[in-house]
């Protein structure tokens, strides 16, 4: 059954091809546009969608964008450029952003969107590719509770949790939080598997047992296998994490919050990216106290 609502999907990355997949397969009429064609042309065989060849044509008569891309300037390019979606969108449309980009975009787009008569939320998510292939991922929101009760049921294709946490770019700030704990737990979970190691235990039976216990974690569970295996081919990737927590510290010099752990494990991960690691996923921190 074909729904009412007409979206559009710009980004088709790891993240959006399968997220704009889980909408079709909702029953949404979808229009997406990627930066590279035959992604988008691949996208729309295999879905039996459309495709667009600008955002500002695939957001045109739209009641919901949504955009995954790469870093601010992407959404910049996306939306406010020459062929952005908001030259297009229709008066009470409403943009969801699901970039991990800057809190301070965020705003500012939201105050553009206000000038023409549309709508914004940013909307990051968590659950890497995995999630997003599964249609499981949590997206941290922030904007107008009316937007957000208005695209909820639509973001429900492909969550597990979503969440409004307050105006316009609340969602990116919470996002931030996100990535501060994980830098955290990622490198001290690198640090006790290196020392079960190093201590003659067999560190798949010690994660075994600890991990019943308070040191339990997301990253415990999905990632210790692959670490004590040197595999890192599984999700998110070291330049990305990168592009994060730079986002973190910089917002953390605006609003005065310490983050010591954060600012050192940003440095390890630019080591792992300056020893070829780039595409390897956030656990590879392990690599550093292997050498």
């Amino acid at each position: 059954m074909v729904k009412k609502q007409k979206l559009a999907f710009i980004g088709l990355g790891v993240m959006g091809y399968p997220m704009a997949g889980h909408l079709k397969k909702a029953g949404y009429n979808v229009t997406v546009y990627n930066r590279t064609t035959a992604k988008a042309e691949a996208w729309a065989k295999q879905y039996d969608g459309t495709f667009a060849k600008t955002p500002a044509i695939a957001a045109d008569n739209a009641d919901v964008v949504f955009a995954c891309v790469g870093n601010d300037d992407d959404v910049r390019a996306v939306t406010l450029g020459p062929d952005g979606a908001f030259s297009a969108m229709k008066r009470g449309a409403i943009f969801v952003d699901h970039t991990t980009a800057s809190a301070t975009l965020a705003r500012k787009l939201d105050e553009a969107a206000k000038k023409i008569g549309i709508h914004f939320l940013d909307a990051p998510v968590s659950g890497g590719q995995a999630g997003a292939e599964n249609g499981k991922l949590t997206i941290m929101c922030g904007g107008d509770e009316a937007d957000f009760q208005k695209i909820d049921p639509i973001l429900q294709s492909y969550a597990q949790k979503t969440k409004l946490l307050g105006a316009a770019g609340s969602g990116q700030l919470t996002k931030m939080v996100n990535q501060i704990c994980i830098a955290g737990l990622v490198q001290a979970l690198s640090e006790g598997i290196n020392f079960a190691e190093k201590a003659g235990l067999d560190a798949a039976a010690v994660i075994d047992v600890i991990s019943k216990g308070a040191a339990q974690s997301w990253q415990m569970d999905n990632r210790h296998k692959t670490m004590i295996e040197n595999k890192f081919d599984y999700g998110f990737a070291v330049d990305w994490m990168i592009k994060d927590l730079g986002i973190v510290l910089n917002e953390a010099k605006n609003n005065g919050a310490a983050l010591p752990v954060t600012r050192l494990v940003n440095d390890f991960y630019k080591q792992v990216q300056a020893n070829g690691g780039n595409r390897f996923d956030t656990s590879s921190l392990i690599t550093l106290l292997r050498t």
